[in-house]
């Protein structure tokens, strides 16, 4: 993919933003990590100072009451200038230091079908059982049995039950409707800790997959306590053809080797950024082809969302289900392509290497290229990779 420079990824406000991410440093780097092995980093100006004296993991700073000034003033060493570091991460083989995913240890969860756009889509995907060349046919159709603005409707309210009770009857209820309009919420895991990829990365589509797209979304940083600490941007890369067969095999549609990508920095709440800003963001997606000079641009607004994210928290943390590393929470999207790319009534679906891209004003740019999931280079960096690699500190 083409390279990218620290003004392609950054907030536009970034000369007052906390930022915070993670980067694979080399042997001999000057640092208090003494072999190669991630490291917490801070973005200040155009350089990236190694947070490794103060924090062992992104989930321990999370946890810090002073994280605003371990951002801003704690000593450590740099790194690198931005700008070098994203050089880099640039190509097949990435040389260290380059950016990783800026989560470690939490869990990796997701929200599904948040906006009416997305829970159209869904049904459709059940309905067709996965198959792209039914989609179209069947859109216009779906869209006349469930009529109206799901927009509008509350989740779990007595006018979403009501509308519940008439598909029902009409055999036009869903389990994808369950979970959009229902008082429960979809919530599963996306990725395992550490296997993430961060911007500049590869992401990884199933071989099996000849229907899928990315899903561009905002992703909560979420404290052992259920606070909510800061936001990045994630791509869920979504398989349509698997999870249509079955939402039994919603596993295999969304956790392979490099099909989750977080990034490129967590940006911490404070004065200037807070959870408002999430409510209010406009998410865009540009998808460019590398083989047929095809674009796509959409965006997904969060405030058509159907759930509030202070409520998608609370539905995923609680006394029913503790988090002690904290836990990164992707909001969902309503962006779900249908314009056609290879032939009339086709539909959207990846070609491998299109670049994908990510961004919203207060949280910057996450950028990555599209490749199989059983070419890209495995997940070989785990918890007890992990739990050595901070020993020799």
């Amino acid at each position: 993919m083409a390279s990218t420079t620290h003004d392609d990824c950054l907030p536009d406000d970034a000369e007052r933003a906390l930022l915070v991410g993670r980067a694979w440093l080399a042997d001999g780097a000057e640092s208090t990590v003494n072999r190669a092995g991630p490291a917490v980093v801070a973005v200040r100006g155009d350089e990236l100072i190694d947070l490794s004296d103060h924090v062992s993991t992104m989930a321990d700073l999370l946890e810090r009451d002073d994280a605003a000034y371990l951002v801003r003033e704690a000593p450590g060493n740099t790194i690198g200038t931005l700008d070098e570091v994203l050089a880099n991460g640039h190509g097949d083989t990435p040389r260290a230091p380059y950016l990783l995913a800026p989560c470690d240890v939490q869990a990796i969860k997701a929200c599904g079908v948040t906006f009416a756009v997305s829970l159209l889509e869904r049904v459709i995907e059940e309905q067709a059982g996965g198959d792209l060349k039914r989609a179209g046919e069947l859109r216009q159709e779906i869209q006349s049995l469930i009529g109206g603005d799901l927009s509008r409707i509350k989740p779990g309210s007595d006018e979403a039950m009501a509308l519940k009770a008439e598909l029902q009857a009409r055999g036009g209820w869903s389990q994808y409707m369950e979970v959009g309009i229902g008082p429960d919420a979809e919530v599963f895991s996306k990725a395992q800790p550490l296997s993430a990829v961060g911007h500049g990365a590869r992401v990884g589509l199933h071989p099996a997959s000849e229907w899928n797209n990315p899903e561009p979304e905002i992703v909560l940083a979420v404290d052992a306590e259920g606070h909510v600490r800061g936001a990045t941007l994630g791509n869920d890369v979504n398989l349509r053809d698997v999870e249509g067969r079955s939402a039994l095999l919603l596993g295999k549609a969304k956790d392979n080797n490099a099909s989750c990508s977080i990034g490129p920095f967590i940006r911490l709440f404070d004065d200037h950024f807070g959870i408002d800003d999430v409510r209010s963001a406009q998410v865009s997606l540009r998808i460019e082809g590398s083989d047929d000079d095809f674009v796509l641009e959409g965006k997904s607004d969060m405030r058509e969302i159907s759930r509030d994210p202070l409520d998608l928290v609370a539905q995923t943390y609680g006394s029913h289900h503790q988090y002690p590393d904290g836990f990164m929470l992707f909001l969902g999207t309503m962006f779900s392509p249908i314009q056609d790319r290879d032939g009339e009534g086709q539909g959207f679906t990846h070609h491998l290497g299109d670049r994908v891209t990510i961004a919203t004003p207060k949280l910057g740019a996450l950028t990555n290229v599209v490749d199989r999931s059983d070419r890209l280079p495995p997940w070989t960096f785990g918890i007890r990779a992990l739990l050595a690699h901070l020993s020799q500190r």
